[in-house]
């Protein structure tokens, strides 16, 4: 008939064979497993275990060998090089006292954990920006969908009012504006389409990625029959990685500590070995160490007391953020949801019954064109509004697993 407007058809989405198609799932797994910034913290991982491996090793020992009392030969004193320099060959070794080593290792340990709970930090944000960047991907191409059907049908619309204009059956002015009407969701589709191909390329940006295939995103924006989230702050600041990050680093500026009070111990080293002087030959051994009067290493003891009280702090900051961003995800999410399950399904009820009378009052003569333009404008808005309240109701969703550590 004449205003069938096809609106199921406005929700279907046509398949187009060249596409990729894409899930969430696997949108995070390619940015988990490729993204640039992963990477370089992955690589900060491992500089600190290289640092926890060289903190370990002993000192090595020093050869030294040493000759003296070189001159030159004259005639009236003859130089005799075996019988009148003094030649020393021996080994030196330097001790650490005080358990030196150890408390390198301890606080190299403790920087290699800092490190890799800075690591799930920036796997956790990457994941993050995925997840909302899909959704709003994803809204906007079903967004765009809906508008090019639309614009589809409408023409189908346009088509109709120019033969009954031609066969006289309707004035030329009401052929106007359908063709206006027509055109106003042209442009709306171009927006959208810019909106599809702007988030699209945000999402793969997000991914880490250098190339942005036009995309087919499997995961569905309808929300199911899923139970609402309810989230437990006490076990998400025992999860979420920069509160981790941030209790390793009260460790790691204790371990620091221990080591700069075992660094005011002076290191000795022992030395013995063979000396030939005057022909005889000889052993020689003795000790060496600097004589702790002025630097006693106190500069560095009292930074690394100050940064354990610094590094408290920030946990306290950290702490307070994190219970923060979960409570204000959560509120979103909930505010997102009753949207979604409590008022959209009935809003869009209200405008596709809105429209089924209009096109009705019209076919019948009891309403005139520019009422049914504007309650078939008022459905396909409600049907935007629609996609987009599911779309950020998904991002809010996304936020809220985010703020509790919750990478998938």
């Amino acid at each position: 008939m004449i205003f069938r407007f096809a609106v199921l058809a406005c929700l279907c989405l046509a398949p187009v064979s060249a596409q990729q198609q894409l899930s969430l799932v696997g949108a995070v797994d390619a940015a988990l497993a490729t993204h640039p910034e992963i990477a370089s913290a992955s690589a900060r991982v491992s500089q600190s275990q290289g640092a926890r491996r060289q903190a370990g090793l002993a000192p090595n020992p020093q050869l030294v060998v040493q000759t003296e009392n070189i001159r030159p030969s004259t005639a009236g004193n003859p130089f005799s090089f075996s019988q009148q320099t003094d030649n020393f060959v021996y080994l030196q070794q330097q001790f650490e006292p005080g358990a030196k080593r150890s408390r390198r290792v301890d606080a190299a340990e403790a920087a290699t954990a800092v490190a890799a709970h800075e690591l799930a930090s920036t796997r956790l944000a990457v994941a993050a920006a995925v997840k909302d960047a899909y959704w709003a991907a994803a809204g906007a191409r079903q967004t765009l969908d809906l508008l090019e059907a639309t614009k589809k049908n409408f023409q189908q619309i346009v088509e109709y009012h120019e033969i009954r204009v031609r066969e006289g059956a309707m004035a030329e002015s009401d052929l106007l504006r359908v063709r206006l009407e027509a055109d106003r969701i042209e442009l709306a589709a171009n927006q959208a389409r810019l909106d599809a191909q702007r988030t699209r390329i945000n999402l793969y940006r997000a991914m880490g990625q250098s190339s942005f295939p036009d995309t087919v995103f499997t995961n569905s924006l309808a929300v199911g029959a899923d139970p609402p989230m309810t989230p437990d702050p006490a076990a998400a600041l025992g999860r979420r990685p920069d509160v981790l990050a941030a209790r390793a680093g009260i460790e790691a500026s204790r371990a620091g500590l221990r080591l700069q009070r075992a660094n005011a111990r002076t290191d000795y080293s022992l030395f013995f070995g063979y000396k030939r002087t005057e022909g005889f030959n000889t052993m020689m051994g003795g000790v060496q160490w600097d004589l702790p009067w002025r630097n006693r290493n106190q500069g560095n003891i009292e930074s690394a007391a100050a940064s354990i009280s610094e590094a408290e702090s920030r946990l306290a900051a950290t702490e307070a953020t994190a219970r923060a961003e979960i409570e204000a995800a959560y509120q979103e999410y909930l505010i997102r949801r009753r949207q979604v399950v409590d008022f959209m399904g009935r809003f869009r009820q209200q405008g596709a019954e809105t429209s089924q009378i209009a096109q009705a009052a019209y076919r019948l003569g009891g309403a005139d064109l520019l009422r049914l333009l504007d309650a078939e404008r008022l459905r396909i808005e409600i049907e935007i509004l629609s996609v987009q309240a599911a779309a950020q109701y998904r991002q809010s969703e996304a936020a809220l697993q985010s703020a509790m550590g919750i990478i998938q």
